[in-house]
């Protein structure tokens, strides 16, 4: 099984858009995928319309030790969910309390292997301690970037922290809410593409239909097929496929 992370140090830039869409591509594929919510918000949880409910409580899934007891349905085929509900916000002291808290994400993941393709993980904002677990169970840390000052100051620092590391996942940065209408988005991806870590081909547009997500509460290609984001998502899935099981 590989596993991905979408995730930022800053927030608001389609962490959960991606890791919604991205699980719906690759179960689309025929992936056997599990799409695991660690953001206390829940916001993947909503849109595939699952209770927000985690048995125990964020402490009882760090000590027990047995996600497969919080593993869901949702209404499409080869896609399974880990809920989130608001008791995540203690996940990272909780997380102390363990022997081993950077391998402790790694090891609920490991038993379930064999039953899933890919594991996504949909992470909070920030550099904490679950996003240092985080680091020490995934293959790939899936970035989305807007193509803004700000936002490429935030992919830096995480190159930099991550360097730090003895070992680290490999960074796919992706171009998020992108808008080529406008030159600072133009000139910040020429900037971001010619970087060491460069960017994924695919750039995701800013869309309304991402925006609708909120409201219809599924993937885009179930919703807007036709759309230039569906599109996108699609192609994105293909980008990072590549990367994950390379020929």
């Amino acid at each position: 099984m590989k596993a991905v992370a979408t995730y930022s140090i800053k927030g608001g830039v389609g962490k959960t858009t991606a890791a919604v869409n991205l699980a719906y591509e690759a179960a689309r594929t025929g992936a056997r995928v599990l799409l695991w919510d660690v953001d206390p918000q829940g916001a993947a949880t909503f849109f595939f319309r699952v209770k927000p409910f985690v048995r125990g409580g964020a402490e009882r899934l760090v000590a027990k030790g047995d996600l497969g007891d919080h593993v869901r349905a949702t209404d499409h085929a080869g896609l399974h969910l880990v809920p989130a509900d608001f008791s995540m916000r203690l996940l990272d002291l909780h997380l102390d309390g363990t022997k081993r808290p950077t391998r402790r994400i790694g090891a609920l993941l490991g038993p379930l292997a064999g039953r899933y393709d890919v594991a996504i993980l949909d992470c909070p904002p920030g550099v904490t301690l679950a996003s240092e677990s985080v680091f020490g169970a995934v293959d790939a840390v899936l970035v989305p970037t807007i193509p803004t000052t700000l936002s490429r100051r935030t992919l830096d620092q995480l190159l930099e922290f991550l360097a730090t590391r003895p070992s680290s996942p490999s960074v796919l940065p992706f171009a998020s809410m992108v808008d080529r209408r406008k030159s600072l988005h133009r000139d910040v991806m020429a900037a971001l593409a010619e970087a060491p870590a460069g960017l994924l081909p695919t750039a995701i547009p800013t869309s309304s239909a991402v925006e609708r997500m909120g409201v219809q509460r599924a993937p885009i290609a179930v919703t807007a097929p036709r759309s230039a984001a569906a599109a996108a998502f699609r192609d994105l899935w293909s980008d990072v496929a590549a990367r994950l099981w390379p020929t």
